[in-house]
């Protein structure tokens, strides 16, 4: 089959990789590369299949300057929710692609394992059944691939997750422990279900790949870039310095900021999620724990 991959960071790169092992796969991005099988935007969207690997903060404004929709099957592989609106991507994706057309992925996944061809299993989340599994049988062998319509919910957890990985690595930074790393992910669970179940998602999607299983994996070590923030806010660095030491995105702080809009608009309980906004703010780790300790 003929995939383009959109963005070419570290995910896209490792996504392209794989899909290469039984598909022919083209790869682009914004800014050109000296990469095996990098052509222009023009081309990769002529494929039948399309992989894109934006990150969530830049989708809204790329899909209005560049996007043309031919028909092609779309799987979004990005996690997060825009800062500026509160919008999940499938919202942000329905303004360009039909339903019908798009699919979104979850599960646990680093990228620099995916490269070397370690085992891992994901989900292809669409309404069209029929789509998921399309996709699902261009996966490599090392990537099991299961589908589920759950979009919100898998969309939820995606971005969710990566503040709770902020919390989590906080916690590791302050030196807080094995126990209160577990008590935070566990509790930090429940606020992403609770969060879901708002908007109307499945409860054992959060038990789940996409849900726990994407969580564990992405809260508890620091080759997550949302944890590596959340090591930087305990050393008291700045927002500014975290991202210039990364030289990467870190969803969970896009996601943060609209995790807080939201809880005022909607009056949700989210604990965790507002201590991690309010620390991205400047507020001291420690006054946080204290504060989350005593609710």
């Amino acid at each position: 089959m003929s995939i383009g991959v959109i963005g070419a960071g570290k995910w896209g790169s490792a996504l392209a990789f794989a899909f290469s092992e039984k598909n022919d796969v083209l790869i682009t991005s914004r800014t050109p590369r000296n990469i095996k099988n990098f052509v222009s935007l023009e081309k990769i969207l002529e494929c039948e299949y399309l992989i894109i690997a934006i990150p969530a903060q830049q989708i809204s404004a790329w899909l209005d300057e560049y996007f043309v929709f031919k028909g092609q099957k779309i799987l979004v592989v990005s996690k997060g929710i825009e800062a500026s609106t509160g919008r999940f991507l499938n919202e942000i994706y329905s303004k360009h692609v039909p339903n019908e057309n798009i699919a979104f992925l979850s599960g646990p996944s680093f990228a620099v394992e995916v490269m070397k061809s370690l085992p891992t299993a994901l989900v292809v989340n669409s309404t069209n059944q029929e789509l998921s599994l399309e996709f699902t049988s261009l996966f490599p062998s090392f990537i099991k691939s299961y589908t589920s319509t759950d979009v919100v919910g898998a969309e939820v957890a995606g971005a969710y997750k990566n503040v709770i990985a902020i919390a989590a690595g906080i916690c590791e930074g302050l030196g807080l422990g094995n126990n209160a790393a577990a008590a935070l992910i566990s509790r930090g669970l429940v606020e992403m279900q609770r969060f879901g179940l708002s908007y109307g998602a499945r409860e054992d999607t959060f038990t789940g790949l996409g849900g726990a299983g994407d969580l564990f994996l992405t809260a508890s070590s620091s080759m997550s870039r949302n944890f590596r923030v959340g090591l930087g806010l305990a050393k008291g660095q700045s927002q500014e310095e975290i991202l210039n030491d990364l030289g990467e995105v870190a969803e969970g702080i896009g996601t943060s900021y609209a995790l807080h809009e939201i809880s005022l608009k909607k009056s949700l309980y989210l604990p965790i999620a507002k201590e991690v906004y309010e620390m991205l703010e400047g507020k001291s780790p420690k006054e946080s724990l204290r504060d989350l300790l005593s609710k």
